[in-house]
């Protein structure tokens, strides 16, 4: 991702670790890059489900003498706000080269449109397979998140079986017009060869 361009980039969340991802996000967007990372709900957390749940637990009970509900702390129960925190926390947002930073990064739990029908990335430095030791116990946001609070899971779950059916329908689709594609680019070799080679004179 060291590669600067105007469009978003679009990150697929599922198997990525949240500090690890938090990190190279928030490097990205004070740079400049816009990022949008999808399927939030898969991003992995390191250690156990239990100790995470406890210290999600004891973060909820943290408070300050100001009002509560008028000025925080607030604690999110969605998984993309908690890695919106974890990225905010990385970046100097109270600055407005931090919170212009914060503009450019979108997060989303599941995959809507129209994401669901563009090339999204993986982040090889954040992977949960390629930087935490095989054996080691983890946990997904989205277990956490329904423990604490969070009631939209199964809505997400419902959403993600009708796209993955609409995504297998357009795959098979596009395969069966490419195979008729070369069907009549084979039929039609015989007429089209001197066209060819009139093209290839001239660099095509």
């Amino acid at each position: 991702m060291s590669l600067m361009q105007s469009t978003p980039f679009i990150v697929d969340g599922k198997g990525h670790l949240l500090g690890r991802l938090a990190s190279i996000l928030a490097k990205q967007i004070l740079s400049g890059q816009k990022v949008t990372v999808v399927r939030a709900e898969l991003i992995n957390v390191s250690g156990s489900f239990f100790r995470n749940k406890l210290k999600y637990h004891a973060f909820m009970h943290k408070r300050h003498l100001v009002n509560p509900r008028k000025s925080g702390p607030f604690h999110h129960r969605a998984p993309s706000r908690i890695l919106f925190r974890a990225v905010r926390g990385m970046v100097p947002h109270k600055t407005a080269r931090g919170a212009a930073a914060l503009q450019r990064l979108k997060i989303y739990e599941g995959v809507p449109p129209p994401y669901d029908r563009k090339k999204k990335l993986v982040i090889p430095d954040a992977l949960r397979v390629l930087r935490l030791k095989p054996g080691r116990k983890y946990a997904t946001l989205k277990r956490i998140s329904s423990e604490v609070g969070w009631k939209y899971g199964e809505t997400v779950d419902k959403l993600e079986a009708k796209r993955a059916v609409k995504t297998q329908a357009f795959q098979e689709r596009k395969a069966a017009a490419l195979k008729r594609r070369a069907a009549a680019a084979t039929a039609a070799a015989s007429e089209i060869e001197p066209i060819n080679k009139q093209l290839a004179q001239f660099g095509y």
